[in-house]
């Protein structure tokens, strides 16, 4: 079998589902597109003489030996929308120039078939793990988690394990996660409408305002178009957890309404100018990091959804101490605790030995803003794809992995896989 061959096939494929978050039903609980991308999965799994479970259209899980301590391989399968700007179809999982592009192959569909042509080279090589090893893959990592805890009530959790789903060498730990929906009053609003932003997670690349009173010259001035008296204001969408990297569409519009509107000139002081200092809260796993993401005006105020990212050795409360500054009202859509590993455990000492071997580059393990499925598992860490060197396609248009990313991808986790399950 040409491994590399039939793992480029498989994620080709498998970013062909559109497993953005879609219409409930019984049977695919996150959207027809995810229940079709895990079943797909699940079948090439079975293809390759594996046993295979799908908890209900949540979660689906791969099997590969038999011994009564587990270890965990967690991956997702949903992705984020597409967004705007993309000169590749998203989901046409096309090939091309050495590269396989499209929504997922980095984030997370890529990973994971990559994980499972790792374990069906340790495989075919009679290699039998003294560990159970479960490859977990969810369905609903990017907008809330109910695959994992759907996995709890169904399933057995293992304690330990890595998720490929963020960056080498090893991520020791994760910042806190918070999605806050914040309400600005907005009584006699200078617009008709305002919405931007398609996820929670994604800085906004696409605002939209229709403003009572239309001023050309200062639209100009701010870079904004109009189109049929609609103010429109175009971004760069990047991760929520590194919005440094993006460009958010929503603040051109606001500043069009700054000086008509004490709501939006309270909005952008308190969430882009930063005037309670919020973003000064650091330890040595990084800043707080803020995103507004999506904004709506309804009823007279003004809803806006912000992504906050938060030091892992701080708490939810220090971060709500300095959100009451603001004197909104807000709630607390999603929270999840962050990830803090000890540096000198077996497991970061483990991976971190295989990626110096298999890339000939000492390193350090690091501490992210982004949230991985690791922070599910007791003794969990995050352990790629992406390099130190690598050019930012996660949540951006034409994201891709190249193919020989994936070659690398397969002779990592294989190798790590085998040294943590021997």
């Amino acid at each position: 079998m040409n491994y590399l061959k039939c793992a480029v096939q498989g994620i080709a494929e498998s970013i062909r589902f559109d497993s953005s978050i879609g219409k409930h039903s019984h049977a695919a609980p996150f959207g027809p597109g995810a229940r079709g991308c895990l079943d797909h999965f699940l079948s090439l799994a079975r293809s390759l003489g594996f046993r295979t479970n799908n908890y209900g259209g949540y979660v689906g899980e791969v099997l590969f030996g038999k011994g009564e301590e587990e270890f965990a391989v967690l991956c997702h399968l949903d992705v984020v929308p597409a967004g705007n700007g993309w000169t590749h179809d998203p989901f046409g999982g096309e090939v091309k120039d050495g590269k396989i592009w499209g929504r997922g192959a980095v984030d997370d569909k890529g990973p994971a078939i990559c994980c499972l042509y790792a374990l069906k080279m340790l495989k075919d090589e009679g290699f039998v793990p003294s560990k159970t090893v479960k490859l977990i893959v969810g369905c609903n990592e990017e907008t809330g988690w109910a695959c994992i805890g759907h996995y709890r009530q169904v399933a057995h959790m293992p304690d330990t394990g890595f998720s490929p789903d963020a960056d080498f060498p090893v991520i020791y730990a994760e910042k806190g996660i918070m999605h806050v929906r914040m309400h600005f009053p907005a009584h006699k609003a200078p617009f008709k409408k305002l919405e931007g932003g398609k996820s929670l997670n994604m800085v906004c690349d696409y605002c939209e305002a229709t403003p009572r009173v239309l001023l050309p010259e200062k639209a100009e001035e701010l870079g904004l178009e109009i189109v049929k008296k609609k103010l429109i204001s175009h971004g760069k969408s990047a991760h929520g957890s590194t919005p440094e990297k993006g460009e958010n569409a929503i603040l051109p519009i606001l500043k069009y309404f700054a000086n008509e509107n004490d709501a939006v000139r309270h909005m952008i002081a308190c969430l882009f100018d930063d005037v309670y200092g919020i973003k000064t809260l650091h330890d040595e796993t990084g800043y707080l990091t803020l995103s507004p993401n999506t904004v709506k005006y309804r009823k007279n105020h003004i809803q806006i959804t912000c992504d906050i990212r938060y030091p892992a050795t701080m708490s939810e409360k220090d971060v709500h101490n300095v959100l009451k500054k603001f004197d909104v009202k807000y709630e607390t859509i999603q929270h999840q605790a962050p990830l803090l590993a000890e540096k000198d455990s077996e497991l970061v000492r483990t991976l971190l030995s295989v990626y110096e071997e298999c890339t000939g580059t000492k390193a350090e393990p690091i501490a992210i803003g982004g949230g991985t499925y690791a922070r599910a598992l007791k003794h969990g860490v995050a352990f790629g794809p992406v390099l130190a060197e690598d050019e930012d396609v996660v949540h951006r248009p034409d994201e891709f992995i190249s193919v020989d990313r994936v070659e690398l991808l397969l002779k990592i986790y294989k190798t790590a896989i085998r040294r943590l399950t021997a």
